[in-house]
């Protein structure tokens, strides 16, 4: 299954469960004068899907397929926001995205 396709499935699985979730565009492109508009939350690493567990924590997940791998800059991101309090961890599955959102437990890392 296409990497597209699990994040369809895990935001919609997230909602379900009382999450507010967003899917989180990084990149960059040229302004009118040329000039790079950086845009996303997290810069180079951020997650693919950001927002709220039902608990009020912050929430990341790093959607990936099962032979995905996620760069130093992603695990960077998740172990950022697990220092400060929030649930992050890379999720190849709903069950693995519903696990991290709801029970805090890191999956990847």
């Amino acid at each position: 299954m296409k990497e597209a396709n699990v994040q369809a499935r895990i935001m919609m699985a997230l909602s379900d469960v009382g999450c507010l979730i967003f899917r989180n565009n990084i990149g960059c492109l040229p302004d009118r004068a040329g000039r790079p508009v950086r845009y996303g939350v997290g810069g180079n690493g951020g997650s693919d899907l950001i927002g709220i567990a039902p608990d009020g924590k912050f929430l990341a997940i790093e959607v990936k397929t099962a032979l995905g791998q996620p760069t130093d800059a992603q695990l960077n991101f998740i172990k950022a926001v697990q220092r400060h309090g929030g649930r992050a961890g890379i999720a190849r599955s709903v069950s693995e995205a519903v696990e991290i959102a709801c029970n805090g437990l890191p999956r990847g890392i």
